[in-house]
């Protein structure tokens, strides 16, 4: 299965869901990465500088880590080609005043948000899906 990649498909139906807990940003020397894979994380890149994991907060410990964030999914299955999600979630969070951490998985787009804007966030997708609905209901 490829996904969807009509983006009014992929609006009209991505139905947010906030996932529960709180998850930071870490990074950590490529040849430590071993010692720190018992920390569970949820996803790993790797930079020059080291390899950032995303964690659950209470997994960090001693780890320099990013203030806490929580996880919105969208759960409509996106295509890894689809073209404008990214883009059109992005602007309705920026006119939100709410920074976006995109993580793009196989099936999800999963986005990272400041903790304590994470509600206001979730209402700023939804009313965006719904919008969507609503114009295409009209049109």
């Amino acid at each position: 299965m490829s996904g969807v990649t009509d983006l009014a498909a992929l609006i009209d139906t991505m139905e947010p869901v906030l996932v529960e807990g709180r998850f930071v940003y870490a990074c950590v020397p490529a040849g430590e990465l071993a010692d720190h894979l018992t920390r569970a994380p949820l996803g790993m890149f790797s930079e020059a500088e080291g390899v950032t994991l995303i964690l659950p907060a209470e997994a960090a410990g001693d780890l320099a880590a990013s203030p806490p964030m929580r996880m919105i999914t969208l759960t409509v299955y996106s295509s890894l080609e689809a073209v404008g999600l990214t883009a059109a979630f992005a602007t309705a969070l920026t006119a939100e005043g709410i920074s976006a951490n995109v993580v793009a998985g196989f099936h999800h787009d999963h986005i990272f948000v400041p903790e304590r804007q994470a509600e206001q966030a979730l209402a700023a997708l939804r009313a965006l899906s719904r919008g969507a609905r609503e114009k295409g209901e009209a049109g």
